[in-house]
């Protein structure tokens, strides 16, 4: 079975004519003679798209109950039955009734994709995951309802939808997008010129990015290597040199030019081992970090022929100009060979490319000196070789002058070289092959003991023996210094990849980093030392304790100075990485520079976690305010407003009040003021809790004493509360106070969610140590993913339409309980609802005496509660079959 095909209409807002066009399209199609449904079309009583259904084919929709209400949803099962050609399904980010099969309109799209029906279907910019929240800075109206990308992106055709702003706000002046009531709010809200401008630019960004795309995907299937400008792409070379800010300035200042550039950095490594130690990591790093900060992007690439190389990774970008530095080299090194820049210049074909003039230019090639690959012991023992082992093999050979020929004599002598070669690198091995040519020279070519040669052929196998000796010498000594490379680089990898596993292991970057450099250097101590900004410069600024602080240091006494360090690794003009305890190879300085970068941009991203984790405190701090005040300004001004009311109402002369309105007037007061005093008690409780200062009685108490003391405080509510108390339940250690707050907070929530004709309940049991008292409601019920959100301070049971309290009833009994060592967690009601569990651990008390009849006492106020409300009791939980 083929994939069915996507097709999107996309708009920056509602009302741009999505939804028409995509019926558009759909008659179009049924002209041509194929099998067109409408799945779901939302016309939002528009006459002009109701009136473009017309005669297409409608699936009725599925019908899904949820909380006594009934609403119409797609019927998925219906269309994957009749199997249509086309479906047309508007509003792909809409979310499903709960109940429904899926849960996003996309996951139905989804499966009729896989059945093999193309869809077509409507999206607004706003509802794209990836730029929801700058729609929601832009407009300040939240989109809950989102589409992930990569939807969007796989679709097989985008079309947009695209309206003037000035055209879209005259449509809603018509009345063609909301009836007359909406018009004048959502011009003045959502509907702003600037909304609208911003959101068409959103669309058409995005959908220019999925354009790349696509022109990507065709250039890779049909090998196109060639650029083509459909949109500038600038690429600046970066050498590691400290040329490098001054290029990418440049490059920022060519795509700044024209809007919407790329702007990328690339640098390229060689893989030959001849870098040769130009590019400095230091420099790199902080390349990288300027480049990003002007909003391009860095890259690397590894290319032993660096001109091709970066040719490939520009037309492999489609990059429209290339930014080279000048030649660092002399004017003498260019004669020799071009450069780089002229030979990415001469074969860069469509690409400009433009050379910039820096303070290095022909200031030379910079970088570490090479040394010999030997150390000087081994080439003073190899000049001994060839000085003393080469006359000695003459003594012997000319012991056996008249079994050998010429040829053994030389061959013999060419292994002498070569194995002064190997001893002794290059130049013993040069001085063995003058040394050896002159004396096959003397004694074994005719005339012998003399300098002359008398046959062409022997001059001839002297000069191959000479070039042969050379060469080999040569060739020994380079195999020699790219082992040592080799080796080096095999040791600096090694160091690297310990530093990047101690990094990604440890907790802590910096020091981290530090410790791993003193252990792999055996140095005493490192320290970063940061220049401070409020000490001006001085030549004696090096050594001055004053103008530097120590950011972080590991091992034994820190140098507080670079001037006091052994070795000091400048990481920009205000970071400086200072080593004490023995002078730095000038090999290892590479390395060295390495982890100075790493560990400056480690401190960096320290302080701004530091930073973000402040603002996140400071902004969390300023939720909490935001809510306390909200809530409390709300829930204060209601019961005081509802009591002064009753108190002017008592104090006005001019009115003669009844008794019966006195009482009420005076029940208002009343009860206005026990609702303040609770809020009150809620937020002083809460501090002391939050501040360890909650002053507790743990005592043996009865659960059912608690649960008498909560149910009198309720009074006689108007749906009594069925209570489940086995006679034999132990007693628990905890506060009675304590207790019976977390137990009336609790049945006072239950008692307001619970639907009119199923009251909560309240269920006591022991477990494994614990008692457990429950409070189950039959009420809407709370998300799993929303149950540790409800504890927090000042937060509302979700979408329970809580209208009253700040939200600290369920966090001050979370908190309370766990004081008293105890747990209070919510769990579901089975048949729905929730269930708030409060655990208690168990006192073992003896049975029978004094201390059994508080236990009865209280069970004794139990049941008289229940014989004054048990009409209602049994009358409520009849139903349901619940045991009173």
């Amino acid at each position: 079975m083929s994939h069915g095909e996507l097709r999107v209409y996309l708009g920056a807002a509602p009302g741009v004519g999505k939804t028409y066009r995509m019926l558009e399209e759909g008659r179009r199609r049924m002209d041509r003679g194929t099998d067109v449904v409408v799945g779901l079309v939302e016309t939002h009583g528009r006459p002009q798209t109701a009136a473009m259904i017309g005669d297409l084919p409608v699936v009725p929709r599925a019908t899904v109950d949820y909380r006594g209400a009934r609403f119409a949803e797609l019927d998925l099962d219906a269309l994957l039955a009749r199997r249509p050609d086309v479906v047309l399904v508007d509003e792909l980010a809409h979310t499903n009734v709960p109940g429904s099969r899926n849960v996003k309109r996309w996951q139905d799209i989804q499966e009729l994709l896989a059945a093999g029906s193309t869809v077509i279907t409507t999206l607004n910019i706003q509802h794209l995951e990836s730029i929801n929240d700058v729609v929601t800075e832009i407009t300040g109206v939240p989109q809950r309802e989102t589409v992930p990308d990569a939807i969007v992106r796989r679709a097989d055709q985008i079309e947009l939808v695209d309206q003037t702003p000035e055209a879209l706000r005259r449509r809603m002046a018509h009345g063609n997008i909301y009836g007359p009531d909406m018009v004048d709010a959502a011009l003045a809200n959502y509907f702003r010129v600037g909304n609208l401008t911003a959101l068409r630019e959103l669309a058409l960004l995005w959908l220019a990015d999925k354009v790349d795309d696509q022109l990507d995907r065709y250039r890779a299937e049909h090998r196109i290597s060639q650029p083509w400008e459909t949109r500038e792409r600038v690429v600046v070379a970066l050498t590691g040199g400290s040329e490098g800010a001054t290029l990418i300035r440049r490059a920022a200042r060519i795509a700044a030019r024209t809007k919407g550039a790329d702007l990328l950095a690339v640098h390229v490594s060689r893989n030959d081992g001849l870098a040769g130690g130009a590019a400095d990591p230091a420099n790199l790093v902080r390349q990288r970090t300027l480049i990003e900060d002007l909003g391009g992007t860095y890259h690397q690439v590894v290319g032993n022929d660096v001109p091709t190389a970066l040719l490939d990774f520009a037309r492999g970008v489609n990059a429209t100009q290339l930014v080279l530095g000048a030649s660092r080299r002399s004017r003498f090194a260019q004669i020799l060979s071009r450069g780089v820049g002229v030979t990415t210049t001469a074969a860069s074909g469509a690409i400009d490319v433009h050379l910039v003039t820096h303070e290095r230019v022909h200031g030379g090639q910079g970088g570490t000196t090479s040394t010999g690959a030997l150390s000087g012991r081994r080439r003073l023992f190899g000049f001994a070789l060839a000085v003393v082992g080469l006359p000695l093999l003459t003594v012997g050979l000319t012991q056996f002058r008249a079994e050998l020929t010429l040829t053994s004599d030389i061959l013999l002598y060419l292994a002498g070289v070569v194995v002064v070669a190997l001893v002794g690198g290059l130049y013993p091995a040069l001085t063995a092959a003058v040394l050896g040519s002159l004396l096959v020279n003397f004694f074994f070519t005719p005339p012998f003991h003399t300098l002359t040669i008398s046959q062409r052929q022997n001059m001839l196998a002297l000069a191959v023996f000479l070039a042969m000796a050379v060469a080999v010498s040569v060739t020994v000594d380079t195999a020699a210094r790219r082992t040592r490379e080799a080796a080096a680089a095999r040791a600096e990898a090694e160091t690297l990849f310990t530093l990047s596993g101690s990094v990604l292991r440890g907790s802590h970057a910096v020091r981290e980093l530090l410790d791993q450099l003193r252990e792999t250097y055996r140095l005493r101590s490192v320290s970063l030392l940061e220049r401070r900004p409020d000490v001006p410069d001085s030549p004696d600024v090096q050594h001055d304790r004053q103008a530097w602080s120590v950011a972080a240091t590991v091992g034994g006494q820190p140098c507080l100075t670079p001037g006091e360090a052994d070795a000091d690794i400048v990481v920009d003009d205000d970071i400086s990485l200072v080593l004490r305890g023995q002078p730095l190879a000038a090999a290892d300085r590479r390395v060295v520079q390495a982890f100075a970068a790493q560990t400056a941009l480690a401190l960096r991203e320290q302080r701004l976690a530091e930073q973000a984790a402040a603002a996140g405190s400071m902004a969390e701090v300023d939720r909490l305010r935001t809510a306390l005040l909200s809530a409390v300004s709300h829930d204060l001004r209601t019961p005081l407003a509802s009591a002064m009311a009753a108190v002017d109402g008592l104090r006005s002369p001019g009115f003669a009040l009844s008794a019966e309105d006195r009482a009420e007037l005076v029940d208002t007061i009343a009860e206005s003021l026990d609702r303040l005093h609770r809020l009150v008690d809620n937020l002083l409780d809460m501090s002391r809790l939050q501040a360890g200062a909650l002053a507790m009685r743990p005592q043996p108490m009865s659960i059912a004493e608690a649960t008498a003391a909560a149910l009198d405080e309720l009074g006689a509510p108007g749906r009594p509360v069925p209570v489940r108390i086995p006679d034999d339940i132990p007693e628990v250690r905890a506060d009675p106070v304590l207790v019976e707050r977390i137990l009336a907070n609790l049945l006072r929530n239950a008692l307001r969610y619970s639907p009119a004709d199923r009251p909560p309940q309240l269920a006591v049991s022991e477990h494994a140590g614990y008692v457990e008292a429950r409070v189950i409601d039959h009420g809407p019920g709370i998300p799993a993913s929303k149950w540790d959100t409800v504890f927090l301070p000042f937060q509302r049971l979700g979408d329970r339409d809580n209208d009253t309290g700040v939200g600290l009833g369920l966090a001050l009994s979370r908190g309370l309980a766990e004081a008293m060592h105890g747990t209070l967690d919510p769990d579901h009601t089975p048949g729905g609802g929730l269930t708030m569990i409060l655990r208690l651990p168990v006192v073992e008390l003896p049975v029978g005496g004094a201390e059994q009849q508080p236990a009865d006492a209280a069970l004794r106020r139990v049941d008289d509660w229940r014989r004054v409300h048990r009409d209602d009791v049994e009358a409520a939980g009849r139903p349901h079959g619940e045991a009173s």
